[in-house]
This record gives C-alpha cells, sequence and structure tokens, in this order.
C-alpha cells in the first residue's frame, strides 16, 4: 500500500510562528547573540557607576533577561516540539521498514510509565539472553524474541 504524503520539502508550509521561532532559535543560539548578550551585560556593568548603582538600574537588567527568558521558554518548547515529533517519525520509518523490528514499538512514547518499566524490563531480560548465546545481533525483536529463543534452545 503507498500512502500519498499531504506535504511537500521546505518552509512554505510552515506557519509563521514555526518560520520566526525557527530563525529566532537559530539567530539565538548563534555566536553573534552570545556577544550580543555580553556586551549588553558589560555595558550595563560600565554603566553603573553613572547611575550609582540604583535600584532602577538592577531592575533594567533583570526585567530585560527576565522578558527574554520568559519569551525563548516559548520558542523552545516550540521547536524541541517539532523535533521531538520528527525524530519519532523519523525512527517509527525505520522501525516499520525493518522486517524485524517490532512494530508494537512504534508508537512507544504513547505508553505510560509502568507499561514503559515492563517494556525496559523485557529488553533487558533480552539483552541478557543474547549475552548468554553470544551475542546481541542473536535474539531480534519483542515480537520475535521469545520464538527466537526457542528455536535457539531447542537446537542445542
Amino acid at each position: 500500500m503507498t500512502v500519498s504524503l499531504p506535504f511537500h520539502r521546505g518552509s512554505k508550509y510552515l506557519s509563521p510562528f514555526e518560520r520566526f521561532a525557527a530563525r529566532a532559535i537559530a539567530a539565538a543560539g548563534g555566536s553573534r547573540a552570545f556577544g550580543t548578550a555580553c556586551a549588553v551585560v558589560v555595558a550595563w556593568a560600565l554603566s553603573g557607576p553613572f547611575f550609582g548603582f540604583s535600584q532602577t538600574w538592577q531592575i533594567v537588567i533583570n526585567t530585560g533577561t527576565t522578558i527574554v527568558t520568559f519569551l525563548m521558554v516559548f520558542l523552545l518548547q516550540q521547536t524541541q516540539n517539532k523535533d521531538s515529533i520528527a525524530i519519532h517519525l523519523k525512527l517509527n520509518e525505520l522501525l516499520a521498514s525493518h522486517q524485524y523490528a517490532s512494530n508494537h514499538v512504534i508508537a512507544i512514547e504513547e505508553l505510560n510509565e509502568e507499561e514503559l518499566t515492563v517494556l525496559r524490563k523485557f529488553y533487558a531480560h533480552l539483552a541478557e539472553l543474547a549475552d548468554k548465546e553470544g551475542g546481541v545481533k542473536r535474539t531480534h525483536s519483542l515480537d520475535e524474541a521469545a520464538q527466537a529463543h526457542s528455536r535457539k534452545r531447542d537446537r542445542r
């Protein structure tokens, strides 16, 4: 079954906020932004004697950094959410395309903590079985692990 995806490569389908967030995060993470921030702090510190190190002088930097931090949290969260979704989709594609991978783990992020703990223990058990049998490539996936282990044990 072939699925046609309703999008194309490129940023023309991004919302204005997504385009703004991507540009702002890229700029904020660059050396120019860091240099600018350092220059602002140095300028503020050097202006202290001129303003008599007053409370207003202190409030200026506190207010400015608080506002920038507050806004950056939302930009960073939006970017992180989008990147996380993209990474999950890429991993899902790899899982779906590999014949030995378990399709049950494609939406693993939807499991609750208890289910993830059970699954983690299962994979730890698979690793132990693989160690006993001489390597991690001996046991393949969640779906096939018990059957593969039984077949291997029966062959001995």
